[in-house]
């Protein structure tokens, strides 16, 4: 009886320090909380918050199509099940009009809700962790100017245990601390403007870098690329020149592909053409070219040399190409050669060239649209053909523009196809 009384305190003082370091752990770097609102706003702070919101691209996920700006709503797909934005409105009972700026700034920083709720990493506070708080309150004074909107939050609806405060505890002491933006002291301040842009409020790692089955992503891993599987769309690694790297580019070049989406070099579509869309294309000339330096002195993954790629099947090339020259070519040219500022070319493209073929597949599926910016403000856009070509024709035709013209990439199943039309419901 002793031996097993023993057990059992034992267990439970276990329990107790397990308990007592998981607290610890997610209370790391909080301070009290002010008793009263000491932020003082002003019209010039107003206006640095809604810039800085637009560099974090608040209004993304904090609004719905059609609904009222930063009300929430919006669900968030995750793997785990759906994360639903909340209202950021000024209203006093739905959104954060009772919210101190300190409050705020526990929620960028710490990740934590006014009412000590832990939040989950949908907000991407592993990110905002960096950022500053003279510009969190920034934000938080551009919110608290905007029309009060008494939407209701609505529920997440998540898996258990995702759905446990506990659970997501553990998540934090395990993958989450408070951070302070990055400087390299050896840098100029244009790179560390730059470097503090991309890691905190643009938050860019978040879609560029892999994450592991619990949904976390890793500095030793950052900007090598990964499958966003909320939209299905593969965000290339940033610091490989076969994939999305711009380490070779004009500075210049960069700068162009946040501001307008357009660059000799290549466009964006998919999720970046959104980001670009509501985000980059704000940016000063000073903080894009911060970003594109930042970008360009990543350093890059030593590129392992490409395995041997078996060339598809004659037959699967002819009937490839020969929906390249009934639907593709009057845009993309004979020979994939594109048409200077309206089509991309396809020869030597990287995009089409991707180890992973989603993209390709998801623009045939979908169609391609770049976002219209005030440096590019009628853009050319490649319509879906998702209601016009079978599974099979879409392999086909995928495949093929991987591998003519010099270009050299795995052929395209019917399989993945399939995925990409189940995904979005096409």
């Amino acid at each position: 009886m002793k031996r097993i009384l023993w057990t059992i305190s034992s267990v439970l003082a276990a329990l107790g320090i397990a308990a007592a370091l998981l607290i610890s752990l997610n209370l790391r770097g909080e301070e009290p909380l002010p008793a009263t609102e000491t932020l003082q706003s002003t019209p010039v702070l107003v206006q640095r918050g809604e810039y800085l919101a637009r560099v974090g691209n608040c209004m993304a996920c904090h609004t719905t199509q059609g609904g009222a700006p930063f009300a929430g709503g919006r669900g968030i797909e995750t793997p785990f099940g759906v994360v639903h934005s909340s209202n950021l409105t000024p209203d006093r009972v739905q959104g954060i009009g009772s919210w101190t700026s300190a409050e705020f700034w526990r929620a960028m920083h710490h990740g934590r809700s006014k009412d000590g709720r832990l939040l989950y990493p949908a907000f991407p506070y592993p990110n905002y962790t960096q950022v500053t708080r003279e510009d969190s309150d920034a934000i938080f004074a551009y919110l608290q100017s905007v029309p009060a909107a008494p939407d209701t939050n609505r529920a997440h609806a998540l898996r258990f245990p995702y759905n446990t405060q506990a659970a997501l505890a553990v998540w934090r002491a395990l993958f989450f601390a408070p951070g302070t933006p990055p400087t390299e002291p050896t840098q100029t301040a244009e790179y560390n403007r730059g470097a503090y842009l991309v890691n905190g409020l643009g938050h860019c790692t978040a879609c560029h870098t892999p994450r592991n089955a619990l949904g976390a992503t890793t500095d030793a891993k950052a900007f090598t690329g990964g499958l966003i599987p909320v939209q299905n769309w593969y965000a290339p690694a940033l610091n490989a020149a076969h994939e999305a790297g711009v380490k070779e580019w004009r500075t210049d070049d960069v700068v162009a592909l946040l501001k307008t989406g357009v660059a000799p070099q290549g466009s964006v579509l998919g999720p970046m053409a959104e980001v670009v869309f509501r985000s980059t294309q704000y940016l000063s000339d000073a903080d894009a070219r911060a970003m594109a330096v930042y970008l360009q002195g990543l350093p890059q993954q030593d590129r392992k040399a490409p395995a041997t790629v078996a060339a598809p099947p004659a037959s699967a090339m002819a009937r490839g190409g020969k929906v390249y020259e009934q639907q593709c070519a009057q845009c993309h040219g004979d020979r994939g050669q594109g048409e200077p500022g309206a089509f991309p070319a396809l020869a030597g493209n990287r995009a089409i060239t991707l180890a992973d073929p989603t993209n390709l597949v998801r623009v045939v599926l979908q169609g391609g649209y770049l976002p219209a910016t005030a440096g590019n403000p009628r853009p050319h856009g490649m319509p879906p053909f998702q209601q016009t070509l079978s599974d099979e024709e879409v392999a086909e035709v995928t495949t093929f523009v991987r591998n003519s013209w010099g270009n050299q990439a795995p052929g395209v199943g019917t399989i993945e196809v399939y995925r990409a039309r189940e995904r979005r419901g096409m």
